[in-house]
């Protein structure tokens, strides 16, 4: 007899493994209801889209005619024909390069030293710093500041101390616009991803460090590494994509300092070109072959990053 039960489950696991997860369905259906509306979202506007998009960067699509396939051809003008694109893909990974470690570094060693203060003085510093995030009229600060005419401040002081002769021309000359672009993104990057830290260490407990001390932990540097690291996997892991996120999808940011159509393309990303063919031309079938060079790149980083956040404290 238990040799005919253990035939007929090794025949039909299939069926009773989704017997048994309708089963837990049906014993858990509240807690389903509760997330039902979320992953209706999500599916809707998330899901639904990107594989949307895959499927129309196989056609051209105007937004007035029904989608003609055209198989791979947008992805060979992609990368063949469309000089602006290879443009945009150069400062598009200098930009990511430099803002996404610099930032999401930054995040994190100004939320360990704001955590170490009192909660007072941490409440105001946090403040502080995240408000140039969140601000709309930051940009008018930025522009002043590199106004290419005598009016602007630093254009103004160079002058007065005779170390230039004429005013330069900060966001309209190609050597300096994507410097500048750098700078004002690296201070406006104190956002989510450092809130999110500061959560992550207020969460960390105490007797961990406690219990650390007694195995052996001897400086705050171990102590970095082999627990409060650990211990903000998670948080990390999120910081990580949202600096990913945001070094990739750069593009109001900068249309605000260099403008829609930056001087030979000096500060012209991928994000702005997508922009470009899917809100301006309407080309949605090549504008979705950006979006899912844009999506597997970053899906890319975002993996790499994943495997290399794993390494801490082991």
């Amino acid at each position: 007899m238990s040799s005919v039960v253990t035939r007929r489950q090794m025949v039909r696991p299939g069926i009773e493994y989704k017997e048994s997860l309708w089963a837990r369905i049906k014993k858990s259906w509240r807690s389903y209801l509760f997330i039902g509306p979320f992953m209706f979202l999500f599916a809707v506007f998330t899901v639904i889209p990107v594989l949307l998009s895959i499927v129309l960067s196989f056609t051209y699509f105007n937004m007035l005619e029904f989608p003609t396939w055209i198989g791979w051809s947008n992805y060979i003008r992609l990368f063949l024909a469309d000089e602006v694109f290879l443009i945009a893909v150069k400062n598009t990974l200098l930009f990511a390069v430099i803002t996404g470690p610099l930032s999401y570094m930054m995040c994190f060693i100004f939320a360990w030293f704001i955590n170490e203060l009192q909660p007072k003085v941490r409440a105001f510093l946090t403040l502080l710093f995240y408000a140039p995030s969140i601000s709309g009229n930051v940009y008018i600060i930025w522009l002043t500041l590199f106004s290419a005419d005598t009016y602007g401040y630093i254009n103004a002081h160079l002058l007065n101390l005779g170390l230039i002769d004429k005013p330069i021309g900060w966001l309209i000359e190609p050597r300096w616009m994507m410097s500048i672009v750098i700078i004002v993104s690296l201070w406006m990057s104190l956002g989510t991803t450092f809130l999110a830290f500061i959560a992550g260490l207020q969460g960390v407990s105490p007797t961990l460090y406690e219990a650390g001390a007694i195995d052996g932990i001897k400086n705050r540097w171990q102590e970095l590494w082999y627990l409060t690291l650990p211990a903000m996997r998670t948080y990390l892991m999120f910081g990580a994509i949202m600096s990913i996120t945001g070094s990739f999808n750069a593009a109001g940011n900068i249309q605000a300092l260099t403008g829609p159509t930056p001087t030979d393309y000096a500060t012209w990303t991928v994000m702005q070109h997508l922009q470009d063919y899917g809100s301006v031309r309407y080309e949605m079938g090549y504008a979705s072959a950006i979006s899912v060079v844009l999506f597997l790149v970053m899906l890319g980083s975002q993996r790499a990053v994943q495997r290399m956040l794993q390494k801490i404290g082991n």
